[in-house]
């Protein structure tokens, strides 16, 4: 070994700083990468859900409000891509925005629990409703919303 003017040989190696900021680097680097490779369809249909999710609260909180007896009724392929909703006024449907198309291609909706019949969701008018499921389905991917009729419609982790 080489010796420093200063007496002490040279010491070859990575500094702790230097080590850090390699391996913050390689994180953010895989990190983008994970976002890029996410699957588009994955992404759609979770924004498919949010959006949903906000629909039927927002129709609840309504149907609570008013005493309706309010059901959101899903496309069954003559809706022109489209679900809606019994039991409120027309003009409040469309002053908030209540009936929506779907975001992409219409997905297959799967409707299960005790205040639902298999074909509509009802939302209201008790302030309680039934634990119910919706699950939507588009090819490969499925995404299922939950609520256990006190808590909001939510995404439920791996969509069963």
């Amino acid at each position: 070994m080489r010796a420093r003017p200063s007496g002490r040989p040279f010491q070859r190696g990575f500094t702790l700083i230097e080590l850090i900021v390699a391996i913050t680097i390689v994180a953010i680097a895989s990190a983008t990468v994970a976002v890029a490779v996410r699957d588009r369809a994955d992404v759609q249909l979770e924004r498919e859900a949010l959006q949903l999710a906000s629909v039927l609260e927002t129709a609840r909180a309504e149907a609570r409000a008013a005493s309706l007896d309010v059901r959101w009724v899903p496309d069954m392929g003559n809706d022109g891509g489209r679900y809606h909703l019994t039991g409120l006024p027309a003009p409040l449907v469309r002053r908030l925005g209540l009936e929506r198309p779907w975001l992409g291609d219409t997905p297959i909706v799967e409707i299960q629990g005790a205040a639902a019949n298999g074909r509509t969701l009802r939302l209201g008018p008790e302030p309680l409703i039934g634990a119910q499921r919706v699950t939507l389905i588009r090819g490969d991917h499925r995404i299922t919303l939950a609520t256990d009729g006190l808590r909001p419609f939510a995404i439920t982790k791996g969509g069963a």
